[in-house]
């Protein structure tokens, strides 16, 4: 390859890297003008890199608002390679450290798709306690984790989740009708924390807070999970500094 299809090379692929930094980073969805605007490149140039990512599920179109968001490819790619990086022994060192002072189950998710997918895991040493391991995939819309990333979406990103969401009953406390649920993603926001009380499972409670990036948005959630036998959710609450430390610990590892 010559020194100028390198160049042109490498030119091509730091435009296309700005701009999925550049959609990654805003918390709408953002139009051709847009993101030629805050680039400083011509629409047309913007089009054609775009159309390749589009192409390669890297972005996905709105094709009703002509905007674009990130794609689940990138999602996969991302989710990959915080559960895989270098950087995450040292949240999983932080995750166990909280749970031996807690005693319970903690973990870290992040949204994917209409789900909540475990990017680390630590399981209490109790021999009653719910088994599942990193990459285990819950419901969003009655987890702790699930419906703090919820409260935290956009209202149309958050309509579009629950759209394709089978809001199913597990148990007496699960919450399947809409109005309910944005009545406790309200309190959720004006909280900053969340609480699942028995929603997906008889008997367990669970308390989830954010988790942000370098750019202050919430990426994900830090959650304990117990049998309220064990933990009762007035305990929970008193525990929710210690929580809010470990997880502004954990951002500043993983996203920081």
């Amino acid at each position: 390859m010559s020194e100028i299809e390198r160049t042109a090379t490498n030119t091509a692929i730091q435009k296309a890297i700005a701009i999925l930094e550049t959609i990654a980073n805003d918390t709408r969805a953002l139009s051709l003008p847009d993101i030629a605007e805050q680039l400083s490149l011509p629409r047309q140039t913007i089009y054609r890199v775009v159309k390749q990512l589009e192409d390669i599920g890297l972005v996905i179109r709105d094709p009703s608002r002509e905007r674009y968001c990130i794609g689940q490819r990138l999602n996969h790619l991302a989710l990959a390679s915080i559960s895989n990086s270098y950087q995450n022994k040292a949240s999983h060192a932080v995750l166990q450290q909280l749970v031996d002072e807690v005693g319970e189950t903690c973990n870290v998710g992040m949204l994917d798709g209409n789900e909540v997918i475990y990017i680390d895991r630590v399981e209490c040493d109790w021999p009653l306690r719910v088994q599942l391991k990193a990459g285990s995939r819950v419901p969003i819309y009655c987890t702790a984790i699930g419906k703090l990333l919820l409260a935290n979406l956009g209202a149309e990103d958050r309509q579009h989740v629950l759209s394709v969401s089978k809001m199913k009953r597990f148990t007496e406390n699960t919450i399947t009708s809409p109005e309910e649920l944005e009545a406790n993603l309200e309190e959720i926001r004006l909280l900053g924390y969340s609480i699942n009380n028995q929603e997906d499972s008889v008997g367990l409670i669970a308390m989830a807070v954010p988790i942000r990036n370098a750019h202050d948005q919430i990426v994900a959630g830090l959650a304990v999970h117990a049998p309220e036998a064990r933990l009762s959710i007035p305990a929970t609450r008193r525990l929710l500094p210690r929580f809010q430390e470990a997880a502004a610990k954990i951002g500043s590892t993983l996203f920081g």
